[in-house]
């Protein structure tokens, strides 16, 4: 049995607070204040600082000298940098899913996709949170290879990008809606590719759908900075 402890009060907070960050209800430029946070949750502030810190680690704030804690902005540099990085690191994940198991040992990430592609169906589109189910289901089939990869140096960094990628995610499917039907082809291209043990046809898709996703956030901000 695998010991595990419960997440402590600050990840609690943090996760709370990636939530509004992610869904765009903190906006970037916004500040978060300690103690309003604190007033509101009913926590105390020690709490507050430590989630913020994590906030800080995960790229999601920036915390300034005697200004506090500001939502980080969207911009296309931060963009590119964040998908020239992450499609490597997603590209280096799926090739050793593919070195350490072959075949049938592989149709559990055809399993994790089906139910990415039952999320799809099942969520209205034009529904105020179908953007975020569909998210998470993406993010099962990640943390499903971390288990085959066992990489816990490459899970960690993949995961600490993670919530500055569900942001970007965010801003594609809440802008571009016929998104959400083209993460549901991405993913059973990823999933036929890893089955057949074809690691050229997994980066290449996964090299595509990271790049058309990253032109869909640059066309948003740069539409906002034209607004």
């Amino acid at each position: 049995m695998t010991f595990q402890a419960p997440e402590s009060l600050a990840e609690q907070i943090a996760q709370h607070l990636e939530q509004r960050i992610v869904t765009r209800d903190l906006t970037p430029g916004s500040r978060i204040q300690e103690l309003k946070v604190s007033g509101d949750l009913n926590v105390s502030r020690g709490s507050v600082r430590e989630a913020l810190l994590i906030l800080e680690r995960r790229h999601l704030i920036e915390i300034f000298p005697r200004r506090g804690a500001v939502v980080s902005s969207l911009t296309v540099a931060s963009v590119n940098s964040l998908y020239d990085i992450y499609i490597d690191l997603l590209c280096m994940l799926g090739r050793k899913v593919i070195e350490r198991w072959s075949g049938d040992e592989l149709g559990g990430v055809m399993g994790r996709v089906r139910e990415v592609e039952a999320v799809i169906q099942a969520v209205n589109s034009t529904g105020p949170d179908a953007a975020e189910k569909v998210i998470d289901a993406g993010f099962g089939v990640m943390r499903y290879a971390y288990g085959l990869v066992d990489n816990p140096f490459l899970e960690e960094t993949l995961e600490n990008f993670r919530p500055a990628i569900s942001r970007t995610y965010f801003v594609a499917l809440e802008n571009f809606r016929e998104g959400i039907g083209q993460t549901a082809v991405f993913f059973s291209r990823l999933g036929e590719a890893a089955v057949s043990g074809d690691a050229d046809r997994l980066q290449s898709a996964i090299t595509a759908f990271g790049e058309h996703q990253r032109q869909q956030v640059l066309s948003t901000l740069r539409e906002e900075e034209c607004a």
